[in-house]
């Protein structure tokens, strides 16, 4: 095994990526588990945009979305996806990239009424990334769905989780000169040994 700095020791890098948020989370001014998520469509054509990572898991990242948007549509296409979560404050970044599959059960549940009410009804009220005539139409139909659905509306079936277990992570922080410390960590498939590698800048 590569030899490795004391923020990169461990021989478990999802306990390495949970101290690093929690390092984050006393540094960050906001949503210290905000990740990149990158996926393809089916023409090949690449997407990014930010998502929340609710979870870190023993195997996997996890986090939560409208499944009729285009990133899912397109999660569920091509069953893999990567993220990147970078943080200021500590000058560094997890970069990690595999296979992806949805989390809507219980888990599911759970987190959805762990939300606020005006989330969970805003859930029910967003068409994600479909056209949208006013905001004021958007307020209309969380007004309606206030008064349809009450205080403990059901989790909607269009809208879970995904849950990516990489099958390669990189972890980095910067360096003096920009000499980083970067080190790889890959395997072939969920649940086999990892080998890390130390990489260049």
């Amino acid at each position: 095994m590569a030899e490795r700095a004391e923020a990169f020791s461990g021989d478990d890098p999802f306990v390495i990526a949970q101290q690093w948020l929690e390092e984050a989370a006393q540094s960050e001014p906001n949503d210290p588990n905000a990740a990149a998520l990158a996926t393809v469509d089916k023409d090949g054509m690449p997407n990014t945009r930010v998502v929340l990572i609710k979870e870190i898991e023993a195997d996997a990242f996890v986090f939560y979305t409208n499944y009729t948007s285009p990133k899912a549509q397109e999660m569920d296409q091509a069953g893999k996806a990567a993220i990147g979560i970078h943080w200021k404050s500590l000058r560094r970044q997890i970069r990690a990239r595999g296979l992806i599959s949805r989390e809507d059960g219980p888990q599911a549940d759970a987190y959805y009424n762990s939300r606020p009410l005006n989330s969970r009804i805003g859930a029910w009220a967003s068409r994600q990334s479909q056209p949208l005539g006013s905001r004021e139409d958007l307020m209309d139909e969380v007004q309606r769905l206030t008064g349809e659905l009450g205080e403990r509306p059901a989790r909607p079936d269009f809208w879970g989780g995904y849950r990516l277990v990489p099958l390669e992570m990189e972890f980095w922080s910067d360096g003096e000169a920009r000499l980083h410390d970067r080190f790889r960590w890959c395997r072939q498939s969920a649940g086999t040994p990892w080998e890390v590698t130390r990489l260049n800048p």
